[in-house]
Formats: C-alpha cells, structure tokens, sequence
C-alpha cells in the first residue's frame, strides 16, 4: 500500500469511527495532523508524542500550566553538595499493572534512556551516576554543578523495571525500528490515564486511571485521539462536532473556526523555533549533484542561502502574520538578551554573489528533507523557501513526507540521512542551554550526547567550550553573557537559519475548557468538558 493510500485509510477509518460511536460528556475526541507511532516513551523526542505519552507516564518532575517546575513523582529534592542532587520519591504509588513505584525504577529508567535507540540521550548526561540511597530515595552524582540538570525531567517519563525485564524491553525502541517491540504497543506508567487500545495510524483510547495516586483537575474518563492528516477533513470533524479538539487549526481556516457557533480557536505564542541546517559533516553530500565536496562546508553558501530566504514574505503569505521572525535558535521569552541581536537582512543579490565567491555561479542542486503534518505550515514553508533559493540559481528537490519517516530518517538512529532539512525546537530546560548542547554543540557519539539533535553536524570547539561553560555558571548575569558570546559565534558561523517562531492554534468545542501552555503539549488531565 502506497503512504499516501495508507494515510487516506487511517484517516477515513477514524473518521468512521468517530461518527458511529457518539462521545458522552466526560469523553474527549482529539484530532491531531500527525500520528502517535510508538508508546516507547524513550522512542522519539518530539513534544506532540510526549503530550500523548504524559498521560499514561510521569517523571520525577512535572511542569504546571505556567511550566513551572513541580513535583511529581518525586516529592522533593535537594542538593546536599554541588555536585550531588538527592530525589524523595512519592511512597504509594503503582504502576497501572500493580507494581509499585521505587528507586529501582528511576535507577532502570536512568540507564534506559541513555542506551543505544532512545532518542531522550540528552535528559541524563553519561556521566552522571545514579545511586539507590533506598526504596525511595535517589542521589545523581555529577562530575561538575549543573543548576538545571533536573530542567527538562518533566518528560523523561519513569518506567517500569520489571514490566520492562518481563517483556524483553530493557532497551528501547529505535525511531527507525521497522518491528514494533512490546513497548511501543503497549504501556505501563504511573499517570492519570491508561491506554485501553492502540492501533498506530487509526485510532488510541485513553481511560481514566481508577488508582491514580494524585488528583486530577479534570472530569474526562475517556480521550480518544485520531490522526487525521488532511487539514480539510481535521477541520469539518471539529466543525460538525465529531472531534472536541484539533491541533493545528490551518491558519486559513482560523477565522473560519472562530465564526462558528460550536467551536473557537484558542491562539498564543509559543515557544517552538522553526529552523533550517546543513549537512556540514560530510565532504561530499549525500543528496546533490555536486561530487567530491560539500558546498555547505563553505560559509559563504550558508550566508548565502540565509541572505536567499525572505522571511517577512513567509511571515505575511505563507504562516499570515501568525510567526515572529527569529534572529536567534531560540525564542526571545527564552533568553533575557535576545533584543541585542538583529536578523540579516533579506539581500538575494549579496545571496548571488556570495555563491559566485564561493564556486557555484549557477547554483547547486539539493534534496531538502521536510516533514508535511509536524508544524504550522511546515510544507507550505519548504515550497517558499524551494522558490526563494532558486532565484539565486539553487534547485532544491522537496522531498515533504509524513513525520514518521521523516524522523526515522534524518535522526540519529536513521544515521542523520539529510543534507538540507526543516526542523522545529522546543528547549525541554526553557533554557537557552538545551539549544547551545543539543543542537548547536559538536556531535560526539562515542563520548556523550552532546549534538545528538545537530542533525547537519556543525561544529565549533570554542562554541562548546562556551557552552560547557554556561552550564555550570550560577551568576545569572554571567551566565547569560555567555549565552550571547555562544550565540554570537553560531551567527557569524551561519551555522543554521533560523526562520520564526510559529503561534499556536487549537480548535477547540465551546463544550471544552482546556489550557494552553506555550510549549504545545495539550495536556488533557487538566481539561473539563460540559454537555
């Protein structure tokens, strides 16, 4: 079956699904653009699978609605020294198959999410030791202070030792595994929903946990979440009542959804950078009709291509005023000295020239990989930025598909198969760090995880010197000092394009009441619904 016969099938098939089984008032119908591939909570590092997944799975920490820090599976922390961090872990709770919660679990899932095929690496450096104090309490031995190690734990979901030994899951599920394991069809976490069934490009159905160990603040028993591709059809479900939330709203149809007497769209910032890299690791590209080199390893081809992108054109006709245009990787709520950067200037003719510099008077041609159902817009943006580039004489081979294949080809464990690629970050900390490391810093496989998302392979050592730096520096003020002399060295290196940050878009029924949290994960542990 042909991906887009598959895809027309699982849509029409939820969508059937959705008109013969009417929803009661504490039933939940949510539409999304992309599917749910794998229950592997280590699997694929992508907000929309940990939004999915943060119903059934919890970590040690949990952010609220304004993504402040909270308790969650630990009840409190501390330092005791710089280097050593201690977790109290909530006594009582059991996963949904009955085990209960302790420090075995957290020392499992410590050494789980660092092995080979998960794609959460970054979450725990391989550095760090994780040492069982007792049943409940947990002690992280660093090398050196890091302020922040506990940043991005909210989504570093515990696992189950036992369920995991028991069904041959102690390592994890590779986003470029062809087989399903055990644990990519089914769960067992310590959340406020259970999976009752998944059937992976048709349909999953969460039900309400009846041994939650903490209070949820929402009245649903049931969510059922639908893939639905076809923006379309996403749309129409929402209007006609058949789905209660979709997510993204086409930009175009926004106001469409706001004049509707049964549903509104509930719009804000986010804080998701829009982005385009280079393949700047191999000497000869794997996807161009230039042999023997990589133009992307000359700086001038990266200023060029960046100077070659109008990004108040995409702003106005491709995302309709609803992104901010980016100087940095970063959004600007994320880093206190964002205004002291200014984006390059649009200049197609300095673009041309720099390529003639360079070597290539007529330009080059190029695949660019681009995934069609992960952001606002993503294919609309790739065909703007295809014709953008060949005014200055590049012909780019789009190469747009569903984000299944797409992460499974360029992420690490597709072995970063791109050499020009459209990408979009949330950083897990809010930190500016997160950035500085996971996409910015030099790829090292062997030692660490440091650039395991730098799927284009740039590299600066002085850059992760800086970086190594930041993360160990108290002094705010310093601190983000050193965040800008980071920032500064990636810019003058054109080590990416950043484009914008997109705004968010949820349609949601009149019937809902649902908050939106600027990072987009739709959390619906916190949602009510009404008749």
């Amino acid at each position: 079956m042909s991906v887009g016969r598959s895809l027309f099938a699982a849509t029409l098939a939820g969508t059937l699904a959705l008109t013969v089984a009417p929803a009661s008032s504490q039933t939940l119908r949510y539409a999304n653009q992309g599917d749910l591939k794998s229950l592997d909570p280590y699997t694929l590092n992508e907000s929309t699978t940990h939004a999915h997944l943060g119903h059934v799975y919890q970590g040690l920490t949990a952010r609220d609605k304004d993504l402040k820090i909270i308790p969650a599976l630990a009840e409190s922390w501390e330092t005791p020294e710089p280097t050593r961090w201690r977790f109290h872990l909530r006594k009582g709770v059991k996963f949904h198959n009955g085990d209960p919660f302790t420090a075995d679990d957290v020392v499992f899932s410590a050494d789980r999410v660092r092995k080979k095929g998960s794609n959460m690496q970054t979450r725990l450096a391989p550095d760090v030791k994780v040492v069982k104090v007792d049943d409940y309490t947990v002690d992280f031995i660093l090398p050196s202070p890091n302020p922040i190690l506990h940043n991005s734990w909210d989504v570093w979901y515990i696992m189950d030792k036992k369920w995991a030994e028991e069904n041959n899951v102690v390592d994890p599920t590779p986003v470029a595994a062809t087989t399903p394991s055990y644990a990519s069809l089914h769960e067992n976490g310590t959340g406020p929903f259970t999976i009752e069934s998944h059937q992976p490009g048709v349909k999953t159905v969460f039900k309400a946990n009846p041994n939650y160990w903490g209070k949820v603040e929402g009245n649903l028993k049931e969510i059922v979440f639908t893939p639905i591709a076809s923006d379309a059809t996403r749309v129409a479900a929402l209007l006609s009542g058949e789905v209660d939330v979709i997510e993204p709203v086409p930009i175009q149809d926004i106001s469409r959804v706001d004049s509707s007497p049964n549903a509104q769209v509930l719009k804000g910032p986010e804080l998701r950078t829009i982005f385009i890299g280079f393949d700047q690791t191999r000497d000869e590209l794997l996807y161009s009709n230039i042999k023997g080199k990589n133009p992307f390893k000359d700086v001038r081809v990266r200023e060029a291509f960046y100077k070659a992108i109008d990004i108040e054109l995409i702003k106005k006709r491709v995302m309709r005023e609803l992104s901010t245009p980016s100087a940095l990787m970063i959004a600007p709520e994320l880093f206190a000295l964002s205004k002291e950067f200014t984006r390059p200037k649009f200049d197609p003719d300095g673009a041309k020239k720099l390529l003639t510099e360079a070597g290539y008077p007529d330009g080059f041609e190029v695949t660019m990989d681009c995934p069609n159902d992960r952001y606002v817009n993503d294919a609309a943006i790739c065909q703007a930025v295809v014709g953008m580039l060949a005014r200055i004489g590049v012909k780019i081979n789009l190469l747009a598909q569903p984000k299944a294949q797409y992460f499974a080809k360029v992420l690490k464990q597709g072995g970063y198969q791109t050499s020009f690629y459209l990408l979009g970050w949330t950083p897990s900390t809010m930190d500016s760090h997160n950035v500085l490391y996971d996409i910015m810093g030099c790829r090292d496989d062997a030692k660490s995880s440091r650039g395991e998302a730098n799927l284009g392979g740039y590299c600066n050592k002085e850059f992760d010197a800086i970086t190594d730096k930041v993360l160990v520096e108290t002094d705010t003020a310093k601190r983000n000092q050193l965040i800008k002399q980071a920032y500064e060295i990636g810019n003058k290196d054109w080590s990416y394009i950043p484009l914008h940050q997109q705004a968010l878009a949820w349609g949601v029924s009149k019937k809902v009441n649902l908050p939106q949290r600027a990072d987009n994960l739709v959390m619906f542990h916190w949602a009510t619904k009404k008749e």
